[in-house]
Order: C-alpha cells, then sequence, then structure tokens
C-alpha cells in the first residue's frame, strides 16, 4: 500500500527539513568544530579511547551541540535520551533515571542529553548530582549561556565544559554546499548574495540552512542580488539577550575599546548594542561611570559630555538622540585617560579602614564654644588666602598620621598642568617646613 507521499511522487525523506535532512550521520562530518572533534580534540579523545564522560556543551544556537551528543551515544552504544529543560520537570527526570536504573542492570548504559540545561533551577540541577556520580547517566547538556553563572558548582564539578564556537564563513559555505548537493542545484543567489547570507545566518548553521531552504522553494527566475535577496527573507535580529552574557560581553567590549582609545571599535560595540535592542540608558550609565573611573581629571569635559548626551537622548529620543550616544563615544575614546582619581579613592578607602577613629588635628576644627576653646580647637589655624602665594601649608592630616599621596596625576592632558600645582605646593611647603625649623 502506497504512502501518500509516494502518491504524490515523493520520498518520506522531502517532507523532512532541510536541516534535518543534512544532519551529520558522523562526527567527520561536523563543521566548525574541529578543536574539539580532531584527534588531539576532547571529544576525539573520549572516542578513540571508547569511553566518554558527562559533558555541559556551551556554545550559540545553531553550532552542533544536539547532533555532537547524539553522534557519541551512537559512537559509544549508549541509549540516547533527550529533553529539553525548558519543557521537563523533576518527575521526568525521575522517570528517566529509573529507566536508566533498570537498563543498567540490564549491562547497557545511558546517555542523557537535556537541552537548555540552564533553564533547570539548583534544586533541579542537583537531582542529577547521585546519578552522574554513580555512573547510572552520562550527562550531556547544552547551554547557550556561560555555565559558570548559570549552572550549580557541584554539578560543573562532575562535567567538563566544552565551548563551541559560532561557525565562521568557510564552515557556513560549507553547509550551502552540501545543500545544493542535496537539492541538486546551485542557490539562486549571486556571490555578493551569498556573503550576505552566510552574514545574516550570524554563525548559526541552522538558520543558514533554513534560509537555504526559503530560497530554494522560489520561482527559478534568475540569482538575487543583496538587494533582492533581503526583500526576500526577513534579517535575522541580531544574538543579544539584554539580561544573560552578551550583553555583559558588548558593555565590557565597548568600555575596553574606549580605554584603548579605539574611537572605532567603540563606535561598533555601541551599534551592536543599539541593534541588539539595548535599553541607550543603560549604555549611557556606562558613559558616564567610563568619564568618571577612566579619564578622570586628565579631560573634566569628559563627564559633560556623558552627561550632555543622556540628556540629549532623553529630550529628543531614538533614533536621533543615538547620535549624541555615538558623539560622546567619540570623544571620551579620544581623549586623554587617566585613572589616577580612581586609584587616589581607593587607597584612601584602606587608608581610612584602617584608621577610621583618629580625629582631624585641632588647628582645623572650630570652636563655636568655651570649651571648645579652652581645649584648643582651632588655635594655631592659618587661613590661606593671607598667606603667601594664598598657600599657607599647614597639614591637615590626624596628627597621629604622617602625609599621604593619594592623588599621583598622569602626565597626560589637563591633569599635566594639575601634577604642576601639586609639585609646586609641595615645594612650598618643605621650604616652609624648613623656614620654621631654622
Amino acid at each position: 500500500m502506497s504512502t501518500l507521499f509516494e502518491a504524490a511522487g515523493l520520498s518520506d525523506d522531502t517532507s523532512r527539513p532541510l536541516a534535518d535532512r543534512l544532519r551529520p550521520t558522523k562526527l567527520a562530518e561536523v563543521v566548525g568544530q574541529d578543536h574539539l572533534l580532531a584527534g588531539d580534540g576532547p571529544v576525539g579523545r573520549m572516542t578513540s579511547g571508547g569511553r566518554i564522560v558527562s559533558l555541559v556543551l556551551w556554545g550559540p544556537p545553531g553550532t552542533g551541540k544536539t547532533t555532537i551528543a547524539r553522534l557519541l551515544a551512537e559512537h559509544t552504544g549508549l541509549e540516547f535520551v533527550q529533553l529539553s529543560a525548558v519543557f521537563s520537570g523533576v518527575a521526568d527526570l525521575r522517570k528517566v533515571f529509573d529507566t536508566a536504573k533498570s537498563r543498567r542492570a540490564e549491562g547497557f548504559g545511558t546517555l542523557l542529553f537535556v537541552d537548555e540545561i540552564h533553564r533547570f533551577n539548583r534544586s533541579q540541577q542537583d537531582a542529577f548530582l547521585p546519578v552522574v556520580e554513580d555512573g547510572t547517566i552520562v550527562l550531556i547538556g547544552a547551554t547557550t549561556e556561560n555555565p559558570s553563572f548559570e549552572l550549580n558548582a557541584a554539578l560543573l564539578s562532575r562535567c567538563q565544559v566544552l565551548v563551541l564556537n559560532r561557525l565562521d564563513d568557510t564552515a557556513l559555505d560549507t553547509l550551502l554546499k552540501r545543500a545544493e548537493e542535496v537539492e541538486n542545484r546551485q542557490l539562486p543567489l549571486d556571490d555578493d548574495a551569498r556573503r550576505t547570507l552566510r552574514a545574516m545566518a550570524d554563525g548559526d548553521g541552522r538558520y543558514v540552512l533554513n534560509l537555504a531552504e526559503e530560497l530554494f522553494q522560489l520561482p527559478q527566475s534568475g540569482n538575487l542580488d543583496t538587494q533582492g535577496l533581503v526583500a526576500t527573507i526577513q534579517k535575522r535580529a541580531p544574538l543579544y539577550d539584554k539580561s544573560q552574557e552578551g550583553h555583559y560581553n558588548l558593555i565590557s567590549a565597548l568600555h575596553k575599546s574606549l580605554r584603548g582609545s579605539d574611537a572605532d571599535a567603540a563606535l561598533y560595540w555601541l551599534a551592536r548594542m543599539l541593534v541588539g535592542g539595548e535599553e541607550p540608558l543603560y549604555i549611557t550609565r556606562r558613559l558616564v561611570r567610563f568619564a568618571v573611573e577612566d579619564i578622570g581629571l586628565a579631560d573634566p569635559n569628559a563627564l559633560v559630555q556623558a552627561l550632555a548626551a543622556k540628556e540629549a537622548y532623553e529630550f529628543i529620543g531614538s533614533p536621533e538622540g543615538e547620535l549624541a550616544l555615538a558623539h560622546a563615544v567619540i570623544y571620551l575614546a579620544t581623549a586623554p585617560k587617566s585613572n589616577a582619581a580612581y586609584r587616589a579613592l581607593r587607597e584612601a578607602n584602606k587608608e581610612a579602614r584602617e584608621t577610621g577613629s583618629l580625629m582631624p588635628p585641632k588647628h582645623i576644627l572650630n570652636a563655636p564654644t568655651g570649651l571648645m576653646r579652652d581645649l584648643g580647637y582651632g588655635d594655631g589655624y592659618q587661613y590661606d588666602h593671607d598667606a603667601e602665594d594664598g598657600f599657607s601649608g599647614q597639614d591637615y592630616f590626624p596628627e597621629e598620621m604622617s602625609r599621604r599621596a593619594f592623588y599621583r596625576p598622569e602626565e597626560r592632558g589637563f591633569e599635566r598642568d594639575i601634577r604642576k600645582r601639586l609639585e609646586y605646593w609641595q615645594k612650598l611647603r618643605e621650604a616652609r617646613k624648613a623656614s620654621a625649623e631654622e
């Protein structure tokens, strides 16, 4: 009896998505992860030894995490069981564990693959510990989030974390060529459009194959250029989760590019965050922080520019307000850098914690009562405006504490002028001290 597919002149295979039809059948066919799968890589060493340990596969979507887990099970003869942390709970885990224990009693092993394992809460993650520990299951968890943030330390200590790379241009093109072989025809794209297609996939192999499948379904009427491709296929939003690691990675990249005085790189990371949907005021808060932490008094106007960008964005909104952020980024990137004030406050904080009960010297204390005057409050205070050069040179540290030099300005930007003033006042201070000792 023929099936509906056969009656239509189709095979069952053609009903499957292209990405599924092209799923590798052996580890050597997985692209873009040679650092793991080659003979000297961690997975290569495991397969050659015939024994695998529990793993956490950490990488972007569409990089082969599920495929690698399935092929490892086949290679080692383990029963492959797959769960998604999005749809499963403790009851589902118990069923899998009970079945795995029964299977183990019969001399067979189980590889449990858990997709999005970071979605399990802490107590759910703890449920894995005894069955991983005693070898009831080999656990392979897949996650797109940093395991050190999302997984229990106890579970991580029982697993080896392997990092999968986003697929590079060569790997994506390999997948497209395989798709063309299966379909027995070329993608309807010129060379520039083909490069754009790979860029749209943003390192996701599954996504590039889904795009290719959509293109194969178009009427055959010549090749598309880049403009035609973009008009035909919905452009993918960049991979960016404002509440997860990508958020922190990109703001760190922006901050360090500013610190490195690389205006072009800083503009790129700013654009990545804006295109990804980041809250602009979050970015402005970081710009203000950068101005006070990494530029400081080397250019006092840096803080003014950062705050002005915040005010401008709040006043005119998007998209015009984003130009104000760009202005601030360029200004901060090209400004002279100094963390002297940051270091000074850190050292002063340390000293204050260690000497926090010391009183100010009496000569700089006010004496609003007779008793305080009798105790010597205010005695010997020198009014700086009456002193030569407007500088008395008195010591304002506690009497039990020697002078400290917390603030050491850099020989850059406006701090160069501040440094000259401090050196001049120190010379006056030393001269007046020497004069008083004569």
